[in-house]
């Protein structure tokens, strides 16, 4: 079977940006409150007039320019998201129409928070088994359409954007690019993340997932590590969920990635679910701060309390 790579990556956010300092007039906290327990200053939110496929959309075209692809060199979208508004068209399809994607497969991931590094595995295993030749892979999330913006615990996370990545097959005498993938959940803990209610809201029991990140979660991402060949020590970068940089900083040190930069796009983006990992990936590469054929674990973990962690070489 062939190996795969990601050729390349792109992002998008909104123009709107709401700072601490708005929240603060909008319900009772304060930059302060807010900084001390999740470390975010601010957050890009989607108006009324700009869905989840559009924001996908813009993340998609940047890929593949970046890649130096057209769209008909496509033959398969995945996207993750937990926010679409509608069953059907699907967000791939969607995606597909907006971007003069002929005729691929299309097919919408719904692993909330893990959401990206799950269709990262589902392009690799395609790509590795023939059924693609290139894959974009989005991950995409408008959690402002779901958030009580009167509940101080939950409005204070969130943000809206995209990230995406070309997948396709690497050179036959070159190492993939797509480390294997380490997956899982604790299902009778799915009530620790939900989306859920007519309309749906987002909830989430803060301490029950904190405790779960911060001492579950180092030793599979350690184990994604070995799957790759590599110890800790030898990424050059980790991306994890952006969720809250309380739970970044202590999950990066307990891994033991001593040489790695550490992700924490949270600080100016908040938490925007499947987009968090390849938007913070994609903003990486585009300030250098990692370079062409470095090892980077990317590593999702949240809604479901499901977790998909892998290596990648930056493209």
């Amino acid at each position: 079977m062939n190996g795969s790579r990601i050729a390349a990556v792109g992002h998008y956010q909104p123009a709107q940006v709401l700072t601490n300092e708005d929240l603060a007039g909008m319900v009772d906290t304060s930059d302060e409150w807010i900084r001390s327990r999740v470390g975010i200053r601010t957050r890009h939110i989607a108006g009324p007039d700009e869905p989840v496929d559009e924001l996908a959309a813009h993340a998609g075209a940047k890929a593949l320019a970046a890649a130096g692809l057209t769209p008909g060199e496509i033959d398969l979208v995945l996207v993750a998201t937990s926010t679409a508004e509608d069953r059907s068209p699907n967000m791939a399809a969607r995606v597909a129409a907006r971007l003069g994607i002929p005729s691929p497969a299309v097919m919408d991931l719904n692993v909330v928070c893990a959401g990206f590094t799950h269709a990262l595995a589902t392009a690799d295993h395609a790509v590795r088994a023939g059924a693609s030749a290139r894959a974009l892979v989005i991950g995409a999330d408008k959690m402002s359409a779901v958030t009580d913006w009167s509940d101080r615990t939950t409005c204070v996370l969130v943000g809206d954007g995209a990230g995406a990545a070309v997948v396709e097959a690497s050179a036959p005498d070159a190492e993939p690019g797509i480390g294997p993938v380490l997956w899982g959940s604790v299902p009778d803990m799915g009530h620790a993340v939900r989306i859920e209610g007519t309309p749906p809201r987002f909830a989430q029991e803060g301490q029950s997932v904190y405790r779960w990140a911060t001492t579950r979660l180092p030793s599979i991402a350690r184990q994604a590590c070995e799957r790759a060949g590599l110890a800790p020590e030898d990424l050059a970068g980790v991306v994890l969920h952006q969720a809250n940089l309380r739970i970044i900083e202590p999950l990066a040190e307990k891994i033991g990635a001593v040489n790695a930069v550490v992700a924490r796009d949270v600080v100016d983006s908040g938490n925007t679910s499947a987009a968090s990992i390849p938007l913070a990936l994609s903003k990486l590469v585009e300030r250098g701060e990692i370079g062409t054929g470095d090892p980077v674990l990317l590593f999702g973990f949240g809604g479901n309390l499901s977790y998909a962690g892998q290596v990648v070489r930056c493209p």
